[in-house]
């Protein structure tokens, strides 16, 4: 392996944070620069890369701790708003899962099903500062006696509350069509019959983990934009499969690396916390996650000045092949087709349809930006990084 022409440290790039000297640009303008200028002058020029990406992210929730009532409870079921919250964890802490359905939901049996209310919806209204009902019910222990608490709470007046997400930002996902003859609702939105319309979610260029492929500035600590503030990565995500085909450039070709995120649910914004009734399959909760790519070499330049048109997806069969476990790709398409708005499958055009949010992701991406330009964000270096294998 050649050495680096040009390399930072973190602490390096951290002191010019501080004294305002610090150069940064999104991920979408270090296209440009490295296309221009080359990964190692670009690498000279530029500090830190920002990303961005806003989409429903299932495996999200958060650790709720409700306060002690007098007499005390040590609560065996919770409710929030009507909807059930896990209990197996200490007498007044619950976790509130994204999605989880409001408990009288009459789910699918009105086909298809709107779930109007769930876990992310809940995280939503807490951190809109709203009201929620909880009641709680226990069986009853000599030192927590009592056995039913009901009251209003907000996120103000509970003791902690942490967003808590085991599994956000996946590098890549799949485009979805479906090749029934019937409409089917899935958690990649509505699929019409004969692969009329194709649904993808994924920033592509913006997207955080491809703009680092093999996480080698991203792990345990890093410091991230997160639901509108600060958070952390403390450890790879569930579902973590970096070891799959790529690019000679390092991206991914199907889904691979995830990140467990957390942060305090407290800082948080209902802009960036979501919940969402996904027609047909469930509620969820779409978040604000962005992550800054420092640059400290021109490899990490390079990395990051990947365009739309070097990123690439397969084509899934959702409505037989995917429910059955079947793992087939129908072919491969770029970001830049699926954003065009059309792609060509078997000889025809189909529409496009993005799960995730631009718009948003550019504005975290900058939002992120400014935070580091203003001295408000400092980069955490990551203890372990990510597994790659």
């Amino acid at each position: 392996m050649k050495p680096y022409k040009v390399q930072k440290t973190f602490r390096e790039i951290n002191e010019k944070i501080r004294t305002g000297e610090v150069v940064v640009v999104t991920a979408e303008e270090m296209v440009g620069i490295v296309r221009e200028q080359g990964a190692v002058e670009a690498a000279r020029a530029i500090d830190v890369v920002t990303t961005g990406t806003f989409a429903p992210m299932c495996s999200s929730g958060a650790f709720i701790n409700f306060g002690h009532s007098a007499p005390g409870i040590k609560a065996a079921k919770v409710w929030l708003n009507n909807v059930p919250a896990y209990t197996g964890v200490a007498a007044v802490d619950c976790y509130i899962g994204a999605t989880e359905p409001c408990e009288d939901d009459p789910l699918n049996k009105v086909y298809p099903g709107d779930f109007n209310y769930g876990g992310g919806h809940v995280i939503q209204d807490l951190t809109a500062g709203k009201k929620v009902y909880l009641k709680a019910t226990a069986y009853g222990t000599d030192c927590y006696p009592n056995k039913y608490v009901e009251k209003e709470i907000t996120l103000a007046t509970i003791p902690n509350a942490l967003l808590c997400n085991p599994r956000n930002g996946y590098q890549n996902y799949n485009c979805a069509i479906n090749l029934t003859k019937k409409t089917i609702y899935t958690y990649m939105g509505t699929l019409k019959p004969m692969a009329a319309n194709a649904n993808y979610c994924c920033a592509g260029e913006l997207s955080p983990l491809m703009n680092d492929p093999y996480y080698k500035t991203i792990g345990i600590g890093t410091r991230i934009f997160l639901g509108g503030a600060q958070g952390y990565v403390t450890w790879a995500g569930t579902q973590h499969k970096p070891g799959i085909r790529r690019t000679a450039k390092g991206i991914p070709l199907s889904p691979a690396g995830t990140l467990f995120v957390m942060g305090d649910l407290k800082l948080m914004s209902p802009k960036w916390l979501v919940g969402v009734s996904i027609q047909g399959y469930g509620c969820s909760l779409a978040v604000g996650l962005g992550i800054p790519i420092p640059i400290l070499n021109e490899e990490m330049a390079e990395y990051t000045g990947i365009s739309d048109e070097e990123i690439f997806t397969q084509i899934v069969d959702y409505g037989n092949d995917y429910p059955n476990g079947i793992s087939r790709s129908l072919g491969q398409v770029s970001y830049a087709e699926l954003k065009s708005g059309l792609i060509r499958f078997n000889d025809r055009e189909i529409p496009t349809v993005p799960l995730s949010s631009m718009v948003k992701a550019r504005e975290i991406a900058q939002t992120l930006k400014d935070w580091i330009l203003r001295g408000d964000f400092y980069l955490g270096e990551p203890q372990m990084t990510l597994p790659v294998s």
